[in-house]
């Protein structure tokens, strides 16, 4: 137990919530509900960078999100030279985000690092997704109970690393800064975004990326507990 932290702000997806494997398996949903004739794999090599560039767009408020949930598709079917209308493209994007909280898979030690974290903190969870997916995310896998607070981007009318959104999050708390402690995955939003605000942060390195030298990082949840 950290003596000097008394709330654990986390990020949902890519950090407790394993997105990619969630979202490849309501791919399979909808593209067979709407007789979409395309190899998953494929479509997901050419999807994942697009989507991610898209939501570094909407953070930075470059895109809205109708563009966002519009663009991503249609760049990638024009990409893999597939042709797709627009009217299938909006009935794709809504049922995604339809689809997206049937499957609920955790990274490995989620359960175990919040039943541990719980006993010692207060949780919170701090998260870019949209307010009806991540709710139902939250609830669906079953983890929305160790949360005291949930704070997201549109409810919170900023978007991370804006230091709007961890103002929002930390009056909620009812938490300082110097007192709480960020884990997210993504270095700009949840590393960057929290040590601006003078916060603690703990990046849980799913990406693979390089990270600066100071930086506390882990690749597995479960070796957090080695400093909370």
């Amino acid at each position: 137990m950290n003596k000097e932290i008394t709330d654990v702000f986390f990020d949902l997806d890519h950090t407790l919530w394993d997105f990619d494997r969630n979202s490849g398996l309501a791919f399979e949903t909808i593209f067979e509900k709407n007789k979409i004739d395309v190899d998953l794999q494929d479509f997901l090599k050419v999807y994942s960078p697009i989507n991610f560039q898209y939501w570094k767009w909407y953070r930075e408020e470059r895109v809205t999100k109708v563009q966002l949930r519009y663009g991503r598709f249609k760049k990638t079917f024009d990409a893999l030279n597939i042709k797709v209308t627009n009217d299938t493209i909006d009935k794709l994007s809504e049922d995604y985000i339809i689809h997206l909280p049937d499957h609920n898979y955790l990274f490995d030690g989620t359960v175990e690092l919040l039943d541990y974290l719980k006993q010692h903190y207060k949780l919170h969870i701090i998260t870019n997704g949209f307010e009806e997916v991540q709710m139902k995310k939250l609830k669906n896998s079953n983890i929305d109970a160790y949360f005291d607070t949930i704070t997201t981007s549109e409810a919170a009318g900023a978007k991370k690393p804006s230091p709007r959104i961890f103002e929002v999050a930390l009056k909620a708390a009812q938490a300082t800064a110097e007192k709480s402690i960020m884990i997210g995955d993504t270095y700009e939003a949840d590393i960057l975004g929290a040590e601006g605000m003078n916060m603690k942060t703990i990046c849980y390195n799913y990406h693979n990326l390089n990270m600066p030298d100071q930086q506390v990082v882990v690749d597995a949840l479960l070796e957090i507990r080695n400093y909370l």
